[in-house]
């Protein structure tokens, strides 16, 4: 079962989605980090990142297939926060396609725009200004939250109140899962 979790930045997907990887065994896949990771030795793209702008999907793609494919790993994934943009999940689509899986689930947390920056500025990460914030919630409004209508139309896609707990968030994940499994 491969499983994206979606959400605008704050709303907790890695947190939920490490509390899953242990749960359920999956393998974890987070593009920020990932990105993060690939930029410490590429200075436009750790520049790219400090603005607050997304990767283009064509260079994005070409990492994460590479990547992927050196470890082998085509099933029972858990994408957090990849595909964002159309154009990265007609790459994923396809790449899944070809190898015989899908898509299975898309769970999307719902936080507010205030919720998202009151949570960003307590992490303190470096690319977590304001203004880099506001940017990517543009960016999610406008490119993620109609991929995710796009979604809709290939598999099950269940949105998630993210402004409570952890352990409330994480029970009703827990259960979609298991019902999505059955």
């Amino acid at each position: 079962m491969n499983i994206v979790i979606l959400g605008p930045q704050g709303s907790g997907k890695g947190t939920q989605a490490k509390l899953l990887v242990e749960k359920f065994g999956f393998f974890y896949f987070e593009s920020g980090e990932f990105l993060r990771q690939i930029a410490e030795n590429n200075e436009v793209l750790r520049n790219m990142m400090d603005e607050g702008k997304l990767v283009p999907s064509e260079e994005l793609v070409a990492y994460i297939e590479a990547y992927l494919d050196e470890k082998q790993v085509y099933d029972n994934i858990l994408f957090d926060g990849f595909p964002r943009q159309l154009e990265q999940y007609k790459f994923v689509k396809g790449w899944l396609s070809d190898k015989k899986v899908k898509i299975d689930l898309v769970l999307v947390l719902n936080i507010s725009e205030e919720t998202t920056l009151n949570r960003l500025s307590l992490r303190k990460r470096e690319d977590d200004t304001e203004e880099s914030i506001k940017e990517r919630l543009k960016l999610y409004n406008d490119q993620t939250v109609p991929l995710i209508d796009e979604l809709r139309k290939d598999t099950k896609v269940v949105e998630v109140d993210g402004e409570r707990t952890v352990d409330a968030i994480q029970k009703d994940l827990e259960r979609i899962i298991e019902n999505a499994k059955n």
